[in-house]
């Protein structure tokens, strides 16, 4: 794939390097002659100009790439490039790097922007993925789906323990994408059965709030449930 990304700096740089160890064609644009550390990214394409500008995206062939990388550390400047990338130049595919979460109302269609990356969100959801257990954690969010992917590892005393995947009382719309088992993805199968700690990859709708309450009682603990009941 032919990938344009906006912003040269560490992180821009970084994903420069990895698309290429997957073959894909890179090049990389930005306005401070500083950033433009050539030698660090050999095989990409370097162009110093603003992103901002629709000429400027146009000589860095942002009109026959596949996908735009708008990874610069400035918001309002993700915005406008991705902006420019869907409305000016129909990229199919837009990702934009979201500095500051305060910000990440804006990170959607009505902007061009297909997904956005937010590092304090994800950071978040992994430090929460990893403490949290028979809780839904969200990982990340589809913005052209309005669909999240949520995390749920099973307690040791879940109900669903030694059931199978198809006993699981999912909420409407929502899907089990994947089990993380003893460090391995694993495709679930209807007859395959539930273990302790079992991790959940569940694809939920963003629309309802009550499926994420939903999964949770289907996976909770009779002893957390009983102490629900208690206080009330």
């Amino acid at each position: 794939m032919k990938i344009v990304i906006a912003g040269a700096g560490s992180v821009g740089r970084s994903v420069a390097l990895e698309l290429l160890a997957h073959d894909h064609d890179i090049t990389l644009i930005d306005n401070m002659p500083e950033k433009l550390r050539i030698s660090s990214v050999a095989d990409a394409d370097w162009v110093l100009a603003d992103a901002c500008s629709p000429d400027a995206l146009r000589d860095a062939g942002v009109e026959d790439a596949d996908v735009v990388v708008a990874a610069t550390g400035d918001d309002k400047a993700n915005l406008v490039i991705s902006l420019l990338a869907k409305t000016e130049f129909a990229v199919p595919r837009v990702v934009a790097r979201l500095n500051n979460p305060k910000n990440e109302w804006l990170f959607d269609q009505a902007w061009g922007v297909d997904v956005s990356v937010s590092t304090p969100r994800i950071m978040t959801a992994l430090v929460e993925e990893a403490v949290s257990v028979g809780v839904p954690v969200r990982l990340f969010s589809f913005n052209t789906a309005a669909v999240s992917m949520h995390a749920l590892i099973l307690p040791e005393d879940s109900p669903v323990i030694g059931r199978r995947v198809q006993s699981l009382e999912l909420p409407p719309s929502s899907v089990l994408a994947a089990l993380l088992r003893d460090g391995r993805p694993l495709t679930p199968s209807a007859d395959d059965v539930f273990e302790a700690s079992d991790e959940l990859l569940l694809l939920v709708p963003d629309a309802n709030g009550a499926d994420l309450d939903q999964l949770r009682q289907a996976v909770a603990s009779p002893s957390s449930e009983e102490s629900e009941e208690d206080e009330e």
